[in-house]
């Protein structure tokens, strides 16, 4: 532990005391400005909300716990974020995730500038609308929203801004800056809203801004530098503060809301999965140009995958940081932490290493109703905000923030860096707060390169110094230095202990790749750690050197590397960490685009990560050659290899538009979502009927099942559908006569839902005898409770393990108080204009299903879609309990509370 480290545990205060050497009369205008507000006293009210808010959750003892806003001044609170120096912005969207009336979003400033967990100060620092992501850096606030149009009030689109407060009066002093337009899909959020769209952002220490784009995706976000980005779907994109250099970072997520970076810029998410209803969140470690595979890849093509960690059950992932605070006790520090809006839980998501990735273990932490986000700040003072039951479309009644210091922490206001020195500047980056070694580097970015180059590089090559701090050492300097900075950072790669930052630092910028030594990637591939093996294949697909393709295609191929069985799901969810080379080495060969390289490995020794690559490759040529190699072989694996890859590359995707793609149940089949011919169609269809013709018929079968797996739609072939499948069972199910069921008047019919919540409150149900509700109420006609039974409404087999008691009583009782994601009510116009009422049961690029309240289901092919309408109203009417007993009534609630598998 470094010298700063040991004295910051002896006394908060040492961070304060350091900075009055050498600057006694250098006062920094937020200094100035703060020394004229007076301390406002504590708020009875919030006192008394505290204590009922720790007596009535799960909150551990050891953590003193404060609520620090209400709603009357941060209803619905989306996002928060806390800057070094303890300013609070939290994003109030009062349109909450499906509204979608313009004006009623903002971001407020919070100061409490003496930091005794009562704020002193608040001012709205911008309006926006639909805030799902803040960063402040020094004087400017980075903030993501949601756009609508003056002229017709709608969505246009979501923008990443910059906002400067030069006088830190927490007003925005004007207009923002626009750093990347249209990272949003304009056609989604008009439809649905912003629950599905681009969401937070985060600073990671190597001075990228990383955003967590939602399965919405987008088309044609354009940087502040011009640089253009596509995203099919959900996944992480990357931007420098300054708008420049946009990229995708991962892709193959779902409703990513944010991210946690730890110290060496391993990146961690929680989302959820829709492999057919369940919404499972599941726990990842995202690795810089991995794949993990949703929608179309993470079922039946899982080999070509990074599966997640581990799969959670139901839920609702939020916000997410990294806890790295060494005033923090062990067993909070370096985790991170997701919060789960569904399960009202902020979770403690233990990692530990596993060769290139990690296990996962979760631990339930700070428990709040309907979390959004979470933050911490340069004193160890963590915040989080809550929705607290705001529902679908905000509540200005609803909402809250709390403030959470370990016991026995007084945390002092942390001092602003803009007066000190460089040499305390790099004294900071020495410390064990990962929030505090940030805010070193950002304010070391603004001094005279240099010295600021020389102070970093200083701390990077300190072998005395703990790992954290010398990899923050590392990517301040490449920052700092740039190009200039290549030849010491080639000379730290031969330092086995930071091998892999340096690697990572020397590959970061592509703008000067051209310059960077390829040597110390080759000597990497052959490293004893998979990380160091991972960081020098990432980095030569990002250099892009023609000179590493032979040496990129000895990485092996593991025996983990297998196609699920037809019909069954992959292990989406299962650790698998020696995929992790392979697939990495995969993605650089594609980038490189060594495509002639590809084909000759596969000609001259069936290398099988070429053969892997070569799924990605739509190239004539390579199709061609490829039809060569399978009838100048002998050997029935290879060909058998090689049908698969051109059936794999029979289609490519279409080229993506916005006006397509997004439902809450989409088409899962893959590989491609909407499939679309391209020049090398016509011959890979030939070549696939004529080895089909000469296959004896006994053996045909595999043809069937490439038909449909590849939906190659060859009707030579035959085929076993998956989609006719799906909708074959259509009109299969039984229905219910709901104004029947609602007509008969039993204990629960002839009382007000408030009189029956307060009735059942003290009855224990009978879960046999609610299960015995469940069906002879025909519960069971629009809800399945285990897996594998055909998806119709709402998916209940999970229900206990996310909403308390209560809340499920509540939702049966009114209905339309909480409708389950991704069954809202559509009613859904054709061309011919019919109109369909009913929730969405299945949809791909070709079709969609509506069931209504009946259980009766109409398939619409989506090319007759004229208009699609979410209702406000759940499909699930009021009074289907009116016949119920009030024991009866709580056996049934009862029952689906402990359904949890």
């Amino acid at each position: 532990m470094s010298v700063l480290r040991i004295l910051q545990r002896l006394c908060p205060l040492f961070l304060l005391m350091i900075l009055s050497i050498g600057c006694q009369n250098e006062i920094s205008p937020r200094a100035q400005f703060y020394a004229t507000i007076e301390p406002a006293p504590e708020d009875p009210a919030l006192a008394a909300f505290s204590d009922s808010l720790r007596e009535h959750t799960k909150i551990p003892a050891d953590l003193d716990f404060s609520v620090f806003t209400g709603p009357d001044l941060t209803p619905s609170p989306s996002v928060i974020a806390a800057a070094p120096t303890g300013e609070v912005f939290v994003g109030v969207d009062q349109q909450g995730s499906l509204g979608k009336e313009p004006g009623l979003g903002s971001v407020i400033r919070l100061v409490d500038v003496n930091q005794d967990g009562v704020f002193d100060l608040q001012t709205e620092f911008a309006k926006v609308d639909h805030p799902r992501g803040i960063l402040p850096v020094g004087n400017q606030v980075f903030v993501l929203h949601t756009i609508y149009s003056e002229e017709t009030g709608e969505a246009t689109g979501q923008n990443l801004v910059v906002f400067e407060d030069n006088d830190y009066d927490g007003i925005a002093d004007g207009p923002s800056t626009l750093l990347i337009e249209d990272i949003g899909n304009p056609a989604y959020l008009t439809q649905r809203g912003t629950d599905h769209s681009t969401n937070g952002i985060s600073l990671g220490i190597d001075g990228w801004i990383y955003i967590a784009v939602g399965d919405f995706g987008f088309e044609r976000a354009v940087g502040a530098d011009g640089t253009e980005l596509n995203m099919l779907g959900g996944g992480i994109v990357r931007i420098r503060p300054d708008g420049s250099e946009m990229e995708e970072y991962t892709h193959g997520l779902r409703n990513v809301y944010g991210v946690a970076i730890d110290p060496y810029m391993n990146i961690f998410t929680r989302d959820n999965t829709n492999d057919g209803g369940f919404w499972n969140t599941r726990f990842s470690h995202q690795v810089q140009t991995g794949e993990y595979g949703y929608p179309y890849l993470f079922r039946n093509f899982t080999e070509e995958i990074i599966p997640a960690l581990e799969d959670l059950g139901g839920g609702s992932a939020t916000g997410a940081l990294f806890l790295d605070d060494d005033r923090w006790p062990d067993h909070y520090n370096n985790t991170p932490l997701t919060a789960d809006w569904g399960r009202n839980f902020l979770y403690l998501d233990h990692v530990t290493e596993d060769r290139g990735s990690f296990y996962h273990q979760q631990e339930e932490f700070i428990q709040l109703q309907q979390i959004t986000d979470v933050d911490i700040d340069a004193s160890g003072v963590l915040y989080l905000t809550a929705w607290d039951n705001a529902g679908f479309r905000g509540n200005p009644d609803r909402g809250y923030t709390v403030r959470v210091v370990p016991e026995g922490l007084d945390p002092a206001p942390f001092p602003d860096l803009e007066a000190a020195t460089v040499r305390q500047l790099g004294q900071y980056l020495e410390s064990g707060s990962a929030k505090v070694r940030q805010f070193a580097q950002q304010e070391l970015l603004k001094r005279p390169a240099d010295e600021a180059a020389r102070a970093a590089l200083r701390v990077a090559e300190n072998t005395r110094h703990p790992l954290d701090v010398r990899a923050a050492g590392i990517f301040t300097y490449t920052q700092i230095a740039g190009a200039d900075g290549i030849e010491n950072l080639a000379e730290l790669t031969q330092d086995e202990s930071v091998k892999e930052f340096a690697l990572r630092a020397l590959a970061d910028r592509k703008a000067y790749a051209d310059q960077v030594p390829v040597e110390p990637f080759l000597e990497g591939l052959n490293h004893s750690s998979d990380r160091v093996k991972i960081a020098s294949i990432v980095g030569l697909g990002r250099l892009g050197r023609a000179e590493a393709v032979r040496e990129l295609l000895t990485v092996p191929v593991p025996s983990t590397f297998r196609a699920p069985s037809p019909g069954n799901d992959g292990p989406h969810a299962t650790p698998n960490s020696e995929i992790i080379p392979a697939h990495m080495a995969v993605k650089a060969l594609v980038e490189i685009g060594a495509t002639e390289e590809l084909v000759r490995a596969v000609e001259t020794n069936q290398n099988q990560l070429a053969l892997w690559a070569l799924r990605y490759v739509h190239d004539p040529v390579a199709a061609e050659r490829l039809i060569g190699i399978y009838r100048d072989s002998e050997n029935p694996g290879l060909q058998n290899q090689i049908v698969d890859i051109l059936a794999r590359t029979y289609h490519k995707e279409e080229e993506y538009d916005a006006s397509w793609w997004w439902g809450t149940r989409p088409d899962t089949h893959g590989p491609y979502y909407v499939a679309a011919d391209w020049e090398a169609t016509p011959m890979i269809r030939d070549f696939i009927i004529d080895i089909f013709e000469q296959t004896p018929d006994a053996e045909r079968d595999q043809f069937a099942i490439l038909n449909s797996k590849y939906r190659l739609e060859i009707e030579e072939l035959g085929e076993s559908d998956l989609e006719s499948i799906a909708l074959a069972n259509v009109e299969e199910l039984p229905l219910i006569n709901m104004a029947e069921v609602q007509s008969n008047q039993g204990e629960v019919g002839r009382s007000t839902p408030e009189e029956v919540l307060a009735a059942i409150e003290n009855i224990e149900g009978d879960r046999e005898l609610g299960e015995a509700v469940f069906l002879q109420q025909s519960c069971q006609t629009c809800h399945a409770v285990e897996m594998g039974e055909p998806m119709m409404g709402p998916f209940l087999g999970t229900v206990g393990g996310v909403l308390d008691r209560r809340t499920i009583a509540e939702g049966i009782l009114t209905p339309n108080s909480r409708i389950a994601q991704g069954f809202p009510t559509y009613r859904v116009t054709t061309e011919a204009g019919e109109s369909h009422v009913g929730f969405s049961v299945y949809e791909s690029a070709n079709n969609m299903v509506l069931r209504d309240m009946t259980g009766s289901g109409t398939i619409i092919p989506t090319s007759e879609i004229e208009e699609r309408e979410i209702q406000d109203y759940s499909l699930m009417p009021p009074g289907l309990a009116n016949a119920l007993s009030y024991e009866e009534f709580a056996a049934l609630v009862d029952y689906l509370q402990n359904l949890e598998n």
